[in-house]
């Protein structure tokens, strides 16, 4: 089957997911129709932002469909109207309805940034960092009712280089995403490859993060806390609470250095490091670069210690 012959409804809300997208769209598939998360509200003036996939799509004049529920007769009807013969879904955020899953000839396909069955769930990205995992990447597989529980059509791994962030590995997995996905899904619909079943024994899970994710625990080791501000890069990014005028202020640390060993302080302590700051956790340092105090723009920690003499020695919660 030629590839423009190939009918896709196509599932997706980020700019990960509209990647993907971009990579169906490049290699002349017929995406017939696209579903997205709700035009969201965004900013002090609250004015509706569309998703990175409703935008490309309307921009290669592609429908596009965004309810604000799934669960629905009239979406399926309208979707098995359709008659598509694969569904392709990455990172949508809602679970597809039974009815919807058995309506493509071939198969609701995932795009899964995880080596499955490790990391199923909302935040496997997320999850390979906080774990300091070496390798990671991503799985195309069958959707059924069960979370991330599908048989494997294909994999493809990726190394997870100690600059990382959830933002640049993210990226870099949607690319190889795209790319696999458009490689796979001839050999697919032909029958060339065969799915596999996930191996129970090795399956692992990831929840969806919270804004309180972010709360940094110094009695952590360092290196810990560093995983972490990379995992949670740029969303929520981690903070902590430093006491200015009898009142608890929020700090979010946007760069950061770990250094070894300590002085014994208690964690939380904020101490002087040559001609850093840094703040003691439970094993090592942790230097502070670029911070962003409640209610203020980023800036350096140089620039916010200015005039605060009683940060140094304070104690971060």
């Amino acid at each position: 089957m030629e590839n423009r012959e190939t009918k896709i409804i196509f599932f997706g809300t980020p700019e990960i997911a509209s990647v993907i997208l971009a990579g169906l769209i490049a290699e002349k598939y017929n995406v017939a129709a696209v579903f997205t998360q709700p035009d969201k509200k965004i900013g002090r003036k609250r004015s509706l932002e569309k998703s990175p996939v409703k935008k490309l799509a309307e921009k290669n004049g592609i429908p596009v469909f965004d309810p604000p529920s799934l669960k629905n007769a009239k979406i399926s009807e309208e979707i098995a109207k359709l008659r598509p013969h694969l569904i392709v879904v990455a990172a949508y955020g809602k679970i597809l309805p039974k009815e919807i899953l058995e309506i493509p000839k071939y198969g609701p396909i995932n795009v899964h940034f995880s080596l499955l069955p490790k990391f199923r769930g909302a935040s496997p990205v997320q999850q390979a960092i906080l774990e300091g995992e070496k390798e990671t990447g991503v799985t195309l597989m069958l959707m059924n009712e069960k979370l991330d529980a599908g048989e494997i059509i294909a994999q493809e791994k990726k190394e997870v280089s100690k600059n990382d962030n959830a933002k640049t590995l993210s990226d870099e997995l949607s690319r190889i995403g795209a790319k696999l996905l458009v490689e796979t899904l001839p050999k697919w619909v032909s029958g060339e490859i065969k799915a596999v079943p996930q191996d129970e024994k090795e399956v692992s899970f990831c929840r969806p993060i919270k804004k309180e994710d972010g709360k940094i625990d110094w009695n952590d080791p360092a290196e810990k806390i560093s995983r972490k501000q990379k995992a949670y890069f740029p969303w929520p990014g981690i903070y902590a609470f430093f006491p200015e005028d009898g009142k608890k202020k929020r700090l979010k640390i946007i760069e950061m250095e770990t250094v070894p060993g300590g002085n014994g302080e208690k964690p939380g302590k904020t101490v002087e490091y040559g001609k850093e700051i840094a703040v003691q956790t439970g094993t090592g340092l942790i230097v502070l670069k670029k911070i962003q105090p409640e209610g203020k723009k980023e800036m350096s920690i140089k620039e916010f210690i200015k005039g605060k003499r009683n940060f140094v020695g304070s104690i971060l919660e």
